[in-house]
């Protein structure tokens, strides 16, 4: 049996996930398979944040750790390398990809492990994110439009079908707003918190063509951030918040929340992860703002995204059940 596999390095890990078609062989009218079927799933933590230079350089401290990260990933609990016959895409997110020596720290990993990073554009992120919300929210029956915070950037994809319409990469993640508008992660004061969330309601309203809700369309939000979020508003807003959707209700009172705790403490926060802490406050203000420009009261919290459209589309060509765009194009 053929396996599809996907190494996703990003700022806070190393992820290794090989798939295969469930047993099942049931298929959407998309031509991809209704699920995935785990075969390896593997991830080293990183703290790649910490190992930037104030230009988004990767630090001779970063290189090691990615070179390490990277070859304990391909590796199995029993030391061993992933199933044979996987074929990997490995691929980096923004922090390796906007990176001013990207090319240098993809040679040194290469060089290292064996195993060479490709970096995708942010629109064919948003395009794979797309495809994957697509395929876990069923048979289209309206217009979908999917919402995904990462650290650098932000990725917004809309359509009817399979694939998208439009799709848009925003450099506005909860990272770079850290660094850029809350070093820290804190806002100083009252004032300062109207600033940032002043700038960001303008950065979105200055994006041409940003699509919108629309009557019977659904709004997916495919993120780490938007998954934590979800989960604190459940724990602190009060019925009917639940993990499974997000509300501006309960997005406005986990801001506040996140706005008065101290980054050192907000890992002890229902939902909130110790090592997203320092830019979860970010994160809720790029949420806010981003909900507020689509139009968007509420989201649903899709566990797909960029890592699932590669694998789906990969097992898809694998098994030839799509046309020959089924490959995403790397950028480098």
């Amino acid at each position: 049996m053929r396996h599809a596999g996907v190494l996703d390095v990003g700022c806070h890990s190393a992820l290794l996930t090989v798939v295969r078609r469930p047993a099942a062989d049931t298929r959407l009218d998309t031509g991809l398979d209704t699920g995935l079927e785990t075969v390896t799933s593997r991830k080293v933590r990183l703290r790649l944040n910490e190992m930037l230079g104030p230009d988004g350089r990767v630090t001779e401290r970063g290189v090691r750790s990615l070179q390490r990260a990277v070859a304990e990933a391909m590796r199995t609990e029993h030391g061993t390398r992933v199933p044979e016959g996987a074929e990997v895409f490995a691929f980096a997110t923004s922090v390796i990809r906007d990176a001013p020596n990207r090319d240098e720290v993809i040679a040194r990993i290469a060089k290292a492990t064996g195993t060479r990073l490709r970096v995708l554009s942010g629109q064919e992120e948003a395009r794979l994110a797309y495809v994957a919300a697509r395929q876990w929210a069923g048979p289209p029956t309206g217009r979908l439009l999917v919402l995904d915070i990462g650290g650098g950037t932000v990725e917004v994809a809309s359509g009817f079908g399979a694939h998208p319409e439009t799709v848009h990469s925003l450099p506005l993640g909860a990272r770079t707003v850290t660094r850029q508008w809350l070093p820290g992660g804190v806002a100083r004061s009252a004032a300062h918190l109207r600033e940032v969330r002043r700038r960001l309601r303008h950065a979105f309203a200055e994006v041409a063509d940003l699509p919108s809700v629309v009557p019977g369309g659904r709004v997916l939000a495919c993120s780490k951030t938007f998954t934590q979020l979800a989960r604190l508003g459940a724990a602190h807003a009060g019925p009917p918040a639940t993990r499974r959707r997000l509300t501006t209700r309960a997005l406005r009172a986990s801001l506040a929340l996140l706005a008065r705790t101290d980054p050192g403490d907000r890992g002890r926060l229902p939902g909130i992860s110790a090592h997203r802490a320092e830019q979860s406050l970010a994160g809720a203000l790029v949420a806010e703002a981003l909900m507020h420009a689509c139009g968007a009261t509420r989201v649903e919290i899709c566990p797909w995204s960029t890592r699932e459209g590669l694998l789906l589309e990969r097992l898809a060509a694998l098994h030839r059940l799509t046309p020959a765009r089924s490959s995403p194009s790397p950028t480098g």
